[in-house]
């Protein structure tokens, strides 16, 4: 194209009219909450909104959607955001002319955090073509391909058009001659960079709102959003909430410093805390955004003015442990209703003693006539009219834990583990309530992953997984499924509004759920749903917080830290790198001949490991069988 018939960029005037097309895509065909705030804010700086919907939409997304755009289109689910803008200039047509700037963004960010106008206006009085709110540097070589150059350009997410440059021949064939993006890569590298150099060497000018050059690091929508913020960014991106945990540890990208900014600077945190707890999986979010809260325990974050209505619900197999969980509900603030489940009427009398040796004669024992499920299903079941009932705002679940594989140490500390962290004192329970007292948000507060005498880090699912995937598409759960480890409460005990659990309660389970399944002959229903309550919380918009009291942050940190300092010493660079290339490795085995020497082709050469597999887990059962039969390590013999 010859550069010199591209008309001179131009600025916009005070009666410049602007288009917006805004890309909605979600997966229940819903629209969050923060979409409409977004667009409503969006309204006094735009002429016309028009919404283009990838995928279903809801009659809940179009009521959402309508009171703050022009027009909603809902399109097949293809080509991403960028055949989603596509379609939204289609849709608009030659009525593209009525406009002096169009603006092609999506739903990716939060905003505004700060106000649109200042940012509006100053890219307005700047004479260009098209500009974006930022922009990422020019690497070599390209880290998507590892060959050749990511080329400058202007992230996808906001992109400005003038007039100037949207009437050309060169913009319409560009979007006539869009390539199909199947995947999210060819969006990236069919699109968004190469659409700034493009446009740039055919004359056209453009412009950063917040140029990377100007940031310490060549992607600061990701890196440095606290200082876009605090520059006078309106959006904040949402994928420093989302993004693999330790590629943002390696760039030291601290989500909940750059929650605690946007709090501060007024933006109504429930639409962004609802968002994420619906679509981001819980040990991801969890991780990302920081949310374990080390308490004291010494009351310092409850408003006793404002109590909440507390139930208590204590399933009892060990008598011997009534007075201790009885006293761990006696650190709750204000008045709560306790409610004790057992399975043996032998156990309820034993219970009822204590009971009345306590003067607790107001409390509700009741025997359920099952011990499949154990607590889980006494919970479920055995209460399920104290869970659903309107009367309460909380739900204590506790249980006299107490188990028979691990050692006497571990079993001791897991129990303490559970029960300190979430009722040490009556101090520490009372902030545990005060959290709740904040967040009209939070569903679900239980520990930590326990990893203290026992082996749970990197093999958390066990052989639940599959069992907890098809129960959730059951109830209807679409929140992703945390990939290794689930962010959940392995003890069994947790602090939960009852509408949190409403995922889990609105079912009406039956004791024969918990039996032993034809399908799932090994897995064990409750420690299933175990496993997925931090899941169900967020499908009702509910998010989780794990909490720790100061001994126990004390010994996990401490133990923790020495463990991944000896994982780690074996492996070169940072974490993110040594964990990639023991994921590209693959399992390790009992660091036999098989398992190294497939380790090694799996590193090495990944298309002979692939052609071999079917013949090494021929192997691995042989050798496993061999184990079985003579006690001894195969894969070492």
């Amino acid at each position: 194209m010859d550069t010199s018939l591209v008309s001179p960029p131009a600025s916009l005037t005070q009666d410049s009219r602007r288009l917006i097309v805004y890309v909605v895509w979600d997966k229940r065909g819903d629209v969050e909450s923060y979409i409409p705030y977004a667009l409503s804010a969006l309204r006094e700086h735009s002429t016309r909104i028009v919404v283009v919907v990838n995928g279903e939409l809801s009659e809940q997304g179009r009521v959402a959607l309508a009171p703050v755009c022009d027009e909603i289109v809902v399109r097949e689910n293809i080509g991403f955001d960028i055949w989603g803008h596509k379609a939204g200039l289609d849709h608009v047509g030659d009525a593209i002319s009525d406009f002096d700037e169009v603006v092609l963004t999506n739903d990716t960010w939060f905003g505004p955090v700060r106000p649109y106008g200042p940012v509006l206006e100053r890219l307005g009085n700047t004479a260009v073509h098209f500009w974006g709110m930022t922009d990422h540097a020019r690497e070599e070589p390209n880290p998507f391909t590892g060959e050749g150059v990511l080329h400058y350009h202007l992230q996808s997410f906001w992109i400005a058009v003038r007039r100037e440059m949207f009437l050309t021949e060169a913009w319409r064939q560009y979007w006539r001659d869009l390539p199909a993006m199947p995947d999210y890569y060819d969006a990236v590298l069919k699109h968004e960079t190469v659409f700034t150099e493009h446009f740039a060497t055919q004359g056209f000018v453009h412009a950063a709102a917040f140029p990377a050059a100007e940031y310490p690091t060549d992607h600061p929508a990701l890196f440095n959003a606290d200082l876009l913020l605090a520059d006078g960014c309106p959006l904040l991106k949402r994928r420093p909430f989302f993004h693999y945990p330790p590629f943002l540890d390696r760039h030291a990208v601290i989500g909940r410093e750059i929650l605690e900014m946007v709090d501060d600077l007024g933006y109504p945190m429930p639409l962004i805390w609802r968002d994420l707890a619906r679509n981001v999986a819980p040990h991801t979010l969890n991780t990302d955004a920081a949310m374990l809260e080390i308490l004291p325990d010494f009351e310092d974050r409850y408003d006793s003015s404002r109590p909440l209505r507390i139930a208590a619900v204590v399933n009892i197999v060990h008598p011997d442990m009534t007075g201790e969980l009885l006293d761990r509900v006696a650190c709750l603030p204000g008045d709560v209703d306790v409610f004790v489940t057992s399975n043996e009427r032998r156990r309820a009398d034993s219970i009822r003693a204590v009971l009345r040796d306590r003067g607790r004669d107001d409390i509700d024992v009741r025997v359920v006539p099952s011990k499949a499920g154990k607590h889980m299903s006494a919970f479920l079941i055995g209460c399920r009219d104290v869970i659903v009932d309107s009367r309460y705002d909380l739900v204590v679940k506790l249980h006299s834990k107490r188990s028979v594989t691990k050692s006497f140490n571990a079993s001791r500390y897991f129990t303490r583990h559970q029960l300190d962290n979430l009722l040490s004192s009556p101090g520490y329970a009372a902030n545990i309530i005060g959290l709740f007292q904040r967040e009209p948000g939070l569903g679900v507060v239980f520990p930590p992953t326990i990893h203290t005498g026992v082996a749970t880090m990197g093999s958390g699912w066990g052989s639940y997984r599959v069992r907890a995937e098809s129960l959730a598409a059951e109830l209807g759960i679409e929140v992703p499924i945390d990939e290794i480890t689930p962010l959940a409460p392995f003890g069994g005990m947790w602090i939960a509004r009852p509408e949190a659990l409403a995922q889990l309660t609105e079912r009406v389970w039956e004791y024969d759920d918990f039996a032993p399944s034809n399908e799932f002959p090994d897995v064990a229903l409750g420690p299933t749903i175990e496993r997925l309550v931090a899941n169900a919380a967020g499908e009702r918009g509910y998010h989780s917080r794990t909490v720790l009291n100061a001994e126990h942050a004390e010994l996990s940190h401490t133990s923790l830290e020495f463990k991944l300092d000896q994982l780690s010493s074996t492996t070169p660079g940072y974490p993110v790198e040594q964990i990639q290339f023991l994921h590209r490795a693959g399992p390790t085995g009992h660091g036999g001949a098989i398992g190294l020497g497939r380790m090694y082709l799996q590193l090495n050469h990944p298309a002979v490991a692939r052609a071999i597999s079917p013949v090494y887990m021929a192997a691995r059962r042989v050798v496993g069988g061999l184990r079985r039969v003579t006690g001894t390590n195969g894969d070492r013999g």
